[in-house]
């Protein structure tokens, strides 16, 4: 994630961006046959599901803009690198 070219950060990010969502997911606890929503008992919580969902949304969205920004640097300095200048 900490390469100077642009591929490496944007896919980097994107892996943070799908491990964090892993982590919510297990954290959610799923329970296996048991309803969403009743009253008393043990039921699952919707709430990480939801939060997960949204966060996969907002990750497709966010790394479509770090892709079109990545392109546009590239063609507006005409190199990959992050900071615009070719290393030797």
């Amino acid at each position: 994630m900490l390469r100077g070219r642009t591929f490496p950060v944007v896919l980097g990010l994107t892996l943070v961006g799908y491990a964090v969502n892993v982590f919510i997911f297990a954290m959610g606890r799923l329970w296996v046959a048991q309803p969403p929503i009743v009253s008393g008992g043990s039921v699952a919580d919707p709430l990480p599901q939801a939060l997960v969902l949204t966060a996969i949304v907002i990750g497709f969205a966010t790394t479509g803009l770090v892709i079109e920004m990545a392109l546009r640097s590239r063609h507006e300095s005409g190199t990959d690198h992050v900071d615009g200048e070719e290393k030797p």
